[in-house]
């Protein structure tokens, strides 16, 4: 199994969850780069491209009982939505005094580096480190293991709180052990 393919399958588990609903630009037209084949139609809710808005989206919609997973199609672009990430979603509980814990599943991709389709620094970066030291909610970076893929899945799955799932594009063609 390749590294896509396995995590196109942690993303199907996801979606057996009837309250999961994928949020982004992206997650009907392009299927997510592809992860999303193979996710009903219905639970896939289109946004323009508004990373601060589509991620006001998935808070408003976890609050409402959902468990959003909100897409970046490269990790660049959580830039704009930190805000919402950092001042919203992992404060709406202590904001609240704990009457609304919001959850949301991040989707983030490193855009590949490799050529042909190199697509520039801009669209390459890693920002994991940073925004760990911004959040209090778990970041995971899917390493090149089938196992634990799957289990790191499964942990954001029973998570109480949001979780960030960074993946590596460069990566998804690699069979994994």
């Amino acid at each position: 199994m390749t590294y896509k393919e396995c995590i196109m399958r942690g993303y199907e588990e996801l979606a057996k969850n009837p309250k999961s609903i994928f949020v982004g630009y992206n997650v009907k037209i392009g299927k997510g780069g592809g992860i999303f084949l193979n996710i009903p139609e219905n639970k896939l809710f289109e946004t323009p491209v508004a990373e601060n808005l589509m991620t006001g989206i998935a808070i408003g919609l976890s609050i409402e009982g959902y468990l959003p997973i909100l897409y970046f199609e490269r990790f660049n672009f959580i830039l704009n939505a930190l805000d919402a990430i950092v001042n919203h979603l992992d404060k709406f509980e202590s904001l609240s005094y704990g009457e609304y814990k919001p959850k949301v599943i991040i989707r983030a991709v490193i855009g590949g580096k490799n050529a042909p389709f190199y697509t520039g620094s801009t669209h390459t970066q890693d920002f994991t480190t940073a925004i760990r030291k911004m959040v209090n909610f778990n970041i995971i970076r899917l390493p090149l293991q089938e196992l634990v893929i799957s289990r790191m899945f499964e942990e954001a799955k029973i998570s109480n709180k949001s979780v960030l799932i960074v993946e590596e594009k460069d990566l998804y063609d690699i069979i994994l052990s």
